[in-house]
């Protein structure tokens, strides 16, 4: 088997964003995403140094709103009010989830559309699904294409399976293998013989939320799987197949840690350089 690691792509990514970004300082435009965040959850916290991390390391920008876990609605409004009309910010990034005290679909859909930069809001979910070139796409699910494309993968006539129906990603992530002409089956907890069907799969994308469930039996010669969950088992990280079965099995994989989330976050950094430019 060959790993599908995601920082070649990450490294891929970073070299065309730093020539849009020479073009962007010339104009005296550094793309600057607003990261709005609720308490100090610990996952929240982890995801907020890399972004930094990511962003510094081309010469973009992550600023904090921290608020506290007893944030009011109003208040939390008027900070997302305040980064939507300030045009020194291109994106909008909160974290969810929110406190139970707050309505978070009206929170979300107050951020600016044009500033979604992780297709929060219902109008670049509708873009997303329209797949009409508008707006901003899921980065988890868009890292799971920017790989396959990195990678050289043609979807043309593949069967694709996709286990898990999430919003975040499983849904949207079955438009776009479509979009790339690829046959989806998009796969529950309810799919009767679930490992038969995945097995006649080209290519099995993991998204369920559920560690190593993707034993052996979901698997056949050939096959490329692509592992987009993100678990923790007696405190060690892991994805939702079993990489280990894997490894003896099928052709090509993404490891967990060091495939598709690694490139999330070039995403979001993608998604906030495209926004500066489209604001300019």
């Amino acid at each position: 088997m060959e790993e599908w690691r995601g920082m070649p792509v990450v490294k891929a990514i970073a070299e065309d964003i730093t020539t849009r970004m020479d073009k962007l300082a010339k104009k005296d435009i550094v793309p600057t995403l607003a990261v709005i965040r609720v308490g100090a959850r610990e996952d929240d916290l982890s995801y907020e140094r890399g972004l930094n991390k990511r962003f510094d390391s081309v010469g973009a920008k992550v600023v904090s709103k921290v608020l506290p876990e007893d944030v009011s609605q109003e208040e939390l409004e008027k900070v997302i009010t305040e980064c939507n009309e300030d045009n020194d910010i291109h994106g909008i990034l909160l974290f969810r989830p929110l406190p139970k005290h707050i309505n978070e679909k009206e929170v979300t859909e107050l951020v600016s559309a044009r500033k979604d930069v992780d297709c929060m809001t219902l109008e670049n979910m509708a873009h997303t699904f329209a797949q009409d070139g508008k707006g901003h796409e899921p980065c988890t699910a868009q890292a799971v294409m920017e790989l396959l494309k990195y990678y050289n993968y043609d979807l043309t006539g593949k069967k694709a399976v996709v286990i898990g129906r999430s919003m975040v990603v499983g849904k949207p992530l079955a438009v776009m293998l479509q979009k790339k002409n690829a046959t989806v089956t998009m796969c529950h907890t309810k799919t009767v013989d679930l490992p038969s069907v995945c097995r006649d799969a080209d290519i099995i994308c993991a998204c369920a939320g559920a560690a190593k469930m993707v034993s052996e039996e979901y698997m056949s010669e050939g096959q490329i799987i692509i592992d987009v969950g993100i678990n923790v088992v007696d405190g060690v990280l892991c994805g939702d197949v079993d990489y280990e079965a894997a490894q003896e099995k099928v052709a090509y994989a993404t490891p967990v840690p060091g495939g598709v989330g690694t490139v999330t976050t070039s995403v979001l950094l993608m998604h906030t350089v495209n926004s500066a430019e489209a604001l300019v």
